[in-house]
């Protein structure tokens, strides 16, 4: 991608032409409010409902359910907050600005992974999107479109991933201008559509039944739910905060871009789980049927008039959430040095996903087992490289946030910094080492550093590896870097500094 110096405009949208470069001033504008309505519209979906009925399932009482995963939302959101900061403080994404930390070359390992775990969620969101679509068809036109047992046919539910695709490729490829036209309005719709919802969903609650169970979890269950929440909504996001906000100008405040970042975030998500963990506490038999089919379990509890319109929004909000995904997981291939244009990032984003939702439809015995594993294992890479990250903010802002350690080594930037992936590797070995998943697959690449019996121990089963890891590498990071004050600069490095002045436009 090349530098643009064009201003956007409110004219005829255009295919964004920054890809991993630093925006340049002239194109900054915007404010911090802005970055509300895309975290909210990303997260404003009945999938948070879900989520604390996932909370609730780990063995909490209602009212632990709620304090863990507010608490949990709460802490992850507001690191994404902190690191998007240096969107606009460098006009660059997070998957770029990561070169500050752990080199060009070396930034390849967690941007690898980082864009693994956004595709991993777009496939959950995309394959939730057309099993929705799907099921609307199914129940409104049976005869067409559903099975003897109700269900939709094969050929519905494909013909919904192909359009959800579809829609979702051909609104990111055109970037950042559309995206936050387009999320502006998605967030008010799927809102307003939320509040019917919710009070659609009330009475379902029984109120007389709220609290009754006397199960209650021990702390490190709470701790537990809190890490599950951390990994269901912030962690995911961690390496993406500055990608929508690096159009704002240099010198926004860092409280303002980190109230409206995870305010946007967390706000949606908290209202959503406490609605589920009281439904899930009221009503046993919800838990289980949301963790096989997490949306028609709830929306079969609507009325038909409400039941159509709001499938409709479901589809929207999951869909936004998909593009702006999207759009970040083409920023993640571009940073990882591939040599394609936008358009080639999305047709490789649309192969990859067609593949994730066919394991997920079709080979996946349980979604929740699944999309759990999957959260854990990839939040104690992504986790412990965004920790180190938010330690190495310390050093990036003495620096003066120079873009130009951003480049490659003959530019003015490192290969590698061994301090950060010493760290990093020791915090994925520790993490991946200490955490369990309940599907077969993944099973196989957790848990080797426990034995048989601490396999089945609380510690493992609610993944507080996860925070452990994360506070292992941002630890270690801590030491080398400002303890022990390690700076590895190697041979090339050093010639890099001394050419730097000879090629100061070099492109990222």
């Amino acid at each position: 991608m090349t530098n643009s110096t064009q201003q956007p405009t409110s004219g005829g949208l255009k295919v964004e032409a920054n890809g991993v470069n630093a925006v340049p001033e002239s194109e900054r504008y915007g404010s911090p409010s802005g970055l509300f309505p895309v975290w909210f519209s990303w997260n404003v979906s009945i999938l948070g409902i879900a989520y604390g009925i996932y909370v609730y399932s780990l063995g909490l009482n209602v009212w632990q359910s709620i304090s863990a995963g507010i608490v949990g939302y709460l802490i992850s959101c507001f690191l994404v907050g902190i690191l998007a900061v240096g969107g606009p403080r460098t006009g660059l994404p997070t998957l770029t600005q990561t070169r500050f930390c752990f080199g060009y070359h070396g930034n390849k390992f967690p941007t690898l992974f980082a864009y693994i775990s956004n595709m991993g969620w777009k496939i959950t969101l995309i394959t939730l999107a057309s099993t929705s679509g799907a099921a609307l068809f199914a129940k409104l036109w049976p005869a067409a479109f559903a099975l003897a047992d109700g269900k939709p046919t094969l050929g519905c539910i494909l013909g919904w991933f192909i359009l959800s695709l579809a829609l979702t490729m051909s609104v990111a490829v055109y970037g950042h201008q559309l995206i936050m036209k387009v999320e502006k309005y998605i967030a008010w719709l799927t809102g307003f559509m939320s509040i019917i919802f919710i009070f659609l969903i009330l009475p379902h609650i029984h109120w007389d039944r709220v609290g009754v169970s006397a199960h209650q979890g021990s702390l490190l269950t709470w701790i537990g739910g809190a890490v599950m929440a951390m990994t269901m909504v912030g962690l995911g996001f961690l390496n993406y905060g500055g990608d929508f906000a690096r159009y704002l100008p240099k010198k926004t405040p860092a409280s303002k871009v980190i109230f409206w970042t995870t305010a946007g975030i967390s706000f949606p998500v908290s209202i959503l789980l406490i609605l589920g963990t009281l439904l899930a506490d009221s009503n046993p038999d919800l838990s289980a049927a949301a963790a096989q089919s997490p949306i028609s379990s709830l929306t079969d509890l609507l009325p038909m008039w409400f039941y159509v319109p709001f499938s409709v929004v479901i589809i929207i909000s999951l869909l936004s959430a998909a593009i702006t995904g999207i759009y970040s997981s083409g920023l993640a291939l571009l940073a990882l040095g591939l040599p394609v244009s936008r358009a080639a990032t999305t047709a490789i984003n649309a192969l990859i996903i067609g593949f994730g939702a066919f394991y997920l439809m079709f080979i996946s015995d349980s979604f929740l087992s699944t999309f759990q594993s999957f959260l854990a294992s990839i939040s104690v890479v992504i986790g412990s490289a965004g920790a180190i990250q938010l330690i190495d903010f310390v050093r990036q802002k003495r620096l003066g946030w120079d873009v130009t350690l951003a480049n490659k080594p003959e530019s003015g930037g490192r290969s590698g910094r061994w301090t950060a992936l010493l760290a990093l590797c020791v915090a994925t070995l520790v993490g991946l080492g200490t955490i369990t998943s309940s599907d077969p697959y993944i099973a196989h690449i957790v848990g080797f550093l426990l034995t048989d019996e601490a396999r089945k121990s609380l510690f493992a089963t609610a993944n507080i590896g996860v925070i452990v890891s994360m506070v292992t590498g941002g630890g270690i990071y801590a030491l080398l870097t400002f303890v022990l004050k390690i700076e590895s600069v190697s041979a090339s490095d050093t010639q890099s500094r001394n050419l730097k002045a000879n090629h100061p436009q070099k492109a990222l």
